[in-house]
């Protein structure tokens, strides 16, 4: 059965069914028969439905589809999919209504993690992996996306590289998607990104499995780990109960949320990782902010004449460089000794450091959220200049149409785009400030959910929070916001553009 034959959406409903077979199978190994029933009956159910439209459609010839239906169809899938993964788990759970499954599976789909409960025992291990495939599934879809719809239409991230001309490509990535068509340019890299993207998170899996930890629980952290969205059946790594080896390992995986080099197979690409803009300047962030909290401890143990081993120094680095790597990726999880580097920092709320990581993002072409590091580095790099100019006003900028480029063009849609996120959090706190939260939460809500990052609402506010404890339309509010993140505001303002709308 060539898919490739078939409407983009019914083959992400077929994949979609044949997704469920993974808990059933989980859950009846596991000796809950009534569990694995829902996730078998749902999964059989939806691709049976999918396969009945494939035949009604099969003689129909597939037309060229337009920008405009590719971004609806992206938009469509983010929000309506979650309504097919819903069913079966609010049946399984039994315990929430169908707002509050849909709410887990639009987090998990969008890789943001958020969770109605924040005791993870609350689900059954087969529920968690079912949160954990699902964000692994929107992570595949998000990687695939942004190379074959997003890339040529210089959307999410690309829109910086097109102008830096980085890759000297990048004009004729897009005169070459029109030539080749969206649906045989989505199937090309659904098949050069899933055995890597597959590959990989087994590889994570079998290393965490080494280390340790029980199968089901490191095939769930695996896929957590590789799609960024942080879902743990046991509470994260923050409880103390894993060592240094498995949080190393996550750690060192987690680097592909930094670098679209990383995962995605493109021989044009032949940029060093170490040379990348993005893996450096992640790097240097996250090595960054645990060493500035520690300097603030020392400043204050010299004065105080108080003073540490080296090895709590170095454990509370750990703690400090991981939890950065961890939010700057927008995965959410925090070290067991994160709690020990807050606690030296001095500061009342160590959390907004976490909450401006999770702003700032992965890379572009990864499965992490925020505004994006190469956006960052484009904002970075033209300061710079300013602030070179005020000192050699008649000075010459570096020469090349790179540089030129990446200087005007880059650095103005870079801005353009940091205005409408900071915009959009705006808005949020509004909408969530009017449904009764109050100002504290709505700011942390709004960046949590627009940055995909879902843990961050637990470790950033003071005293005990839940999403839970949210009523029902502040839900929906942030339900809207986590695909605005996911999709990025300019996709969607794309939407809005006449021209997309011409027949």
């Amino acid at each position: 059965m060539n898919l490739s034959k078939y409407p983009i959406f019914l083959v992400l409903m077929i994949q979609t069914g044949m997704a469920m077979l993974l808990p059933a199978f989980h859950a009846f190994s596991m000796q809950s028969h009534t569990e694995a029933r829902s996730f078998l009956y749902a999964g059989i159910l939806l691709i049976l439905i999918s396969i009945f439209i494939g035949i009604a459609v099969k003689k129909v010839e597939t037309p060229q589809i337009s920008q405009r239906n590719q971004l609806l169809i992206l938009l469509g899938s983010f929000a309506v999919l979650p309504i097919f993964m819903a069913i079966p788990f609010q049946d399984a759970v039994q315990k929430i209504s169908f707002l509050e499954a849909y709410f887990e599976m639009a987090s998990s789909f969008t890789t943001t993690g958020a969770s109605l409960f924040s005791d993870p025992l609350e689900y059954t291990i087969s529920q968690h992996l079912w949160r954990a495939e699902v964000a692994w599934l929107g992570g595949y879809v998000i990687l695939v996306a942004a190379v074959s719809i997003l890339a040529p239409m210089h959307l999410g991230g690309y829109e910086v590289i097109g102008a830096s001309g980085e890759f000297g490509h990048q004009g004729r990535l897009a005169a070459s998607a029109v030539r080749e068509g969206a649906t045989g340019r989505i199937g090309r890299w659904s098949g050069k990104i899933f055995p890597i993207y597959t590959g990989v998170t087994g590889l994570l899996w079998f290393g965490l499995v080494m280390t340790g930890q029980d199968v089901s629980v490191a095939l769930i952290h695996a896929m957590s780990v590789l799609s960024t969205s942080g879902i743990s059946p046991v509470g994260g790594f923050g409880g103390g109960q894993f060592n240094f080896l498995t949080e190393a390992l996550v750690c060192l995986f987690a680097l592909a949320g930094l670098s679209r080099l990383m995962l995605l197979p493109d021989n044009k690409q032949r940029i060093g990782l170490l040379r990348d803009k993005e893996i450096r300047l992640g790097l240097l962030i996250a090595f960054v902010v645990p060493l500035l909290l520690l300097f603030r401890h020392w400043v204050a143990a010299i004065e105080y004449g108080d003073t540490e081993t080296v090895v709590s120094s170095i454990k509370a680095f750990w703690g400090g460089l991981f939890t950065s790597v961890s939010f700057l990726t927008t995965t959410g999880f925090v070290s067991a000794e994160w709690s020990e580097i807050a606690l030296w920092s001095g500061l009342g709320s160590p959390g907004i450091l976490l909450a401006g990581l999770a702003i700032v993002g992965g890379g572009v072409a990864t499965t992490a959220g925020g505004v994006k590091l190469l956006r960052v580095y484009a904002l970075f790099g033209q300061g710079k200049r300013e602030m070179d100019k005020l000192v050699y006003p008649s000075s010459i900028g570096h020469s090349g149409s790179r540089s030129q480029r990446i200087a005007l063009e880059g650095t103005r849609i870079a801005w353009v785009f940091f205005m409408l996120y900071a915009l959009t959090i705006a808005v949020v706190m509004t909408a969530l400030a009017f449904l009764g939260v109050n100002f504290e939460q709505a700011a942390i809500l709004a960046v949590s959910a627009l940055s995909t990052t879902g843990p961050l609402a637990e470790v950033a506010t003071s005293g005990q929070f839940s999403y839970g404890m949210l009523p029902p339309a502040a839900q929906m509010v942030l339900i809207a916001t986590m695909i605005v993140g996911r999709l990025e505001a300019l996709a969607l303002i794309a939407l809005f553009n006449r021209d997309f709308w011409r027949s």
